[in-house]
């Protein structure tokens, strides 16, 4: 007997929720484009849409116009409410505050990689690994949202690993905020290819610290990394204020006036 329309959309929910918990996509990471997604699933765009839209009722998806469907953040409302929308506000108002959640980081994730390395199981260790490889894997991609993902990915699974839900609603809270910051500083980076190998080798480092169980080997690698992104961002900046400078003296006009005939 042929399925009803609606039963069919029914069908592509269930398809649509097994295939996020196979690929373990958490709540704030993009599902694949619709052409992709409809084409794994061997199924109508027109359909897909029509599931999808369901799943949003739901509140399992968001859709964004221009920017593809992600999995809706489950923040808890202090998260959401106290902390991320005034410093999303403040970000908009003032690029700068990237350092501040910079140094936010820096202070939160020291404590999240110290209790990851003396608490991650052996199933945390695996996603560890799972979660550096794909950092590899998109370490040359050419879409730097995907990317980010990646790499904030890494950072949630240390925050998850270490078994304190406090530091992990916390970091689970500026998971946006991070994306955002980490698509900033892989864009500055990307034309200096030795700095994204040296953020490789910094992911590694504390990678293999949480997986020795060297509490304090996996602290300090991840103050280092966050303080050569730090450090690497702070003279990119000015040095694009100095040239900004220097093309504005009289002599770097490129419009001079032309005499009069």
């Amino acid at each position: 007997m042929k399925n009803t329309p609606a039963r069919l959309v029914d069908d592509i929910v269930t398809q649509l929720r097994a295939l996020i918990a196979q690929r373990d996509l958490q709540p704030g990471m993009r599902l694949p484009a619709e052409r992709q997604l409809a084409a794994e699933l061997g199924v109508s765009r027109s359909s897909l849409r029509e599931a999808i839209q369901k799943l949003v009722g739901n509140g399992l998806l968001v859709s964004r116009r221009g920017g593809g469907t992600w999995l809706q953040q489950q923040l808890a409302p202090w998260s959401e409410q106290q902390i991320v929308t005034p410093i999303r506000s403040l970000l908009a108002a003032d690029p700068d505050y990237r350092y501040d959640i910079l140094e936010a980081r820096h202070a939160i994730e020291a404590s999240t990689a110290w209790h990851a390395a003396l608490r991650a199981t052996e199933a945390d260790k695996e996603r560890l690994q799972y979660c550096f490889d794909a950092t590899l894997a998109f370490l040359e991609h050419d879409d730097p949202e995907l990317a980010a993902q990646a790499d904030v990915r890494f950072h949630l699974a240390i925050a998850e690993a270490s078994h304190n839900l406090v530091l992990l609603q916390t970091m689970r809270g500026f998971f946006e905020l991070m994306q955002s910051s980490v698509i900033h500083s892989r864009r500055q980076m990307v034309i200096q290819p030795t700095l994204f190998a040296q953020l490789t080798d910094q992911h590694r480092a504390l990678l293999q610290a949480i997986l020795a169980g060297d509490a304090e080997g996996a602290r300090q690698a991840a103050m280092t990394h966050l303080a050569f992104v730090h450090s690497t961002l702070k003279i990119q900046s000015e040095n694009s204020a100095r040239q900004a400078r220097i093309t504005r003296l009289p002599g770097n006009q490129t419009h001079q006036q032309e005499p009069e005939s």
